[in-house]
C-alpha cells in the first residue's frame, strides 16, 4: 500500500500519542490498554476504565450526593481537613456533572461543623 505524505502524518502523531500514554500508564492500567491499536482506541478505554458508564456514573453521583448531604465535621478533625474533605467531594460532583453553587457549600460546612 502507498502511503500519501498525510497518511504518514497520521501516523507519526498516533504514534506519538501511543508513546505518550504508555509513558503515563501504570502496569496495571497498561495491561488492560495494550491491545488498543491507535491512540483513539487507548484513549476510548481509559476513559471507559476511569468514567465508567452511563449507570457507573449515575451511582457515583447517587453516592457523591449522599455524602455531600450527609457531612459532618469529625471528632479531632482540623478545619482545614474538614475543607479539604468537602472540597474534595465537590470535585467528584463537579467532574460528574452537577454544580454545587458556592453558597450551597458554604452552608453545608456551617451545619457540619462540630459544636467546638
Amino acid at each position: 500500500m502507498e502511503w500519501t505524505t498525510e497518511d504518514k502524518k497520521k501516523a507519526n502523531l498516533d504514534n506519538v500519542v501511543k508513546d505518550i500514554l504508555y509513558k503515563t500508564l501504570d502496569k496495571n492500567t497498561f495491561s488492560k490498554i495494550k491491545m488498543c491499536k491507535t491512540g483513539k482506541e487507548i484513549w476510548e478505554k481509559l476513559i471507559q476504565l476511569c468514567e465508567g458508564n452511563e449507570q457507573t456514573k449515575e451511582n457515583k453521583l447517587s453516592m457523591d450526593t449522599q455524602k455531600f448531604d450527609n457531612i459532618k465535621m469529625k471528632p479531632g478533625e482540623s478545619m482545614t481537613e474538614f475543607d479539604e474533605r468537602v472540597s474534595s467531594i465537590v470535585i467528584e460532583l463537579s467532574a460528574l456533572g452537577k454544580t454545587c453553587p458556592n453558597r450551597k457549600v458554604i452552608l453545608k460546612v456551617i451545619q457540619g461543623l462540630s459544636k467546638e
